[in-house]
């Protein structure tokens, strides 16, 4: 089976650095190289960044992925990992990145951490998929600091008048940020505590009064909470698969390889319990 041709590379550098609460830091980068690329047309665009496995880690200019890989032993090779853009500006160019920071934990956390203005930063992409439509009746977004960025952007761009729930869970009240959204947006702040992560999302979205009319719904974050009000949204309450953009971005135990490795089967499994259950509605 001939390779997959390898996805293009852009480079950029970090032009400032900032705290937005205990555990998130944003970082912006801009270039040359950003304005050859196409963002913007989605709410939950993503990128694939590239990050060296340890801080002394270096690699030949001109940094060429495929060459590395094939000199390199894997323990070596640049760690692959996906992040929302934040926010697009495409006439400076500048994107913004917020990543969620435990410490010493990961890989991308403790870069952002420690980047500073001048760090070149490397990445593949963007995706995307989900945005607004301005021809539903109402909207739903529903997700834990992962998504956080994904849904502040939604928040952005909701088309006007259009009726908004929005249910964020974080770890407390210090995690909590100012967004900019619609005046009669309804935004809930979730505060997980010593709870499960989306323990706190999954009993207010089954406990909310839902709308009559056309829902669009974005529900992400970590896969097991995702999986359970994936169930409650395609079973329960029978909506159609093209109002829905769920998907976790992560899941309990396992770093962003292991999760991706097994998102596919995951994903699938869901698919056949879902299509195998009654709809109760």
């Amino acid at each position: 089976m001939p390779n997959r041709p390898a996805r293009p590379i852009t480079e950029a550098v970090v032009t400032r650095v900032e705290a937005l609460t205990p555990h998130m830091v944003r970082v912006v980068i801009t270039g040359d190289a950003l304005r050859r690329i196409e963002c913007g047309a989605y709410t939950d665009h993503y990128i694939k960044a590239l990050f060296a496995p340890r801080p002394d880690q270096s690699y030949p200019e001109p940094f060429d992925l495929g060459r590395i890989r094939e000199t390199l032993p894997p323990e070596q090779w640049p760690v692959v990992r996906t992040y929302t853009v934040r926010r697009w500006l495409p006439e400076v160019p500048e994107m913004w990145l917020d990543f969620v920071v435990h410490g010493d934990e990961g890989v991308a956390g403790p870069w952002a951490a420690n980047a500073r203005p001048g760090d070149r930063f490397r990445f593949m992409g963007p995706g995307g998929n989900y945005a607004p439509e301005p021809a539903s009746d109402w909207h739903l977004l529903a997700g834990d600091e992962a998504a956080l960025p994904a849904i502040a952007t939604a928040l952005e761009r909701m088309p006007a008048g259009a009726p908004v729930k929005a249910y964020i869970e974080v770890a407390g009240p210090d995690e909590e940020q100012k967004l900019d959204c619609p005046p009669d947006a309804e935004i809930t702040w979730l505060h997980r505590g010593d709870r499960p992560v989306g323990a706190a999302l999954i009993d207010a979205v089954r406990g909310m009064a839902f709308p009559g009319g056309r829902m669009q719904a974005f529900v992400h974050g970590e896969a097991n909470f995702v999986k359970n009000l994936r169930g409650f949204l395609r079973n329960d309450l029978a909506i159609p698969r093209d109002q829905l953009s769920i998907s976790g971005y992560w899941r309990r135990g396992l770093n962003e390889d292991g999760w991706q490795s097994s998102k596919r089967e995951w994903n699938e499994q869901i698919e056949k319990e879902q299509e195998a259950a009654p709809a109760r509605r």
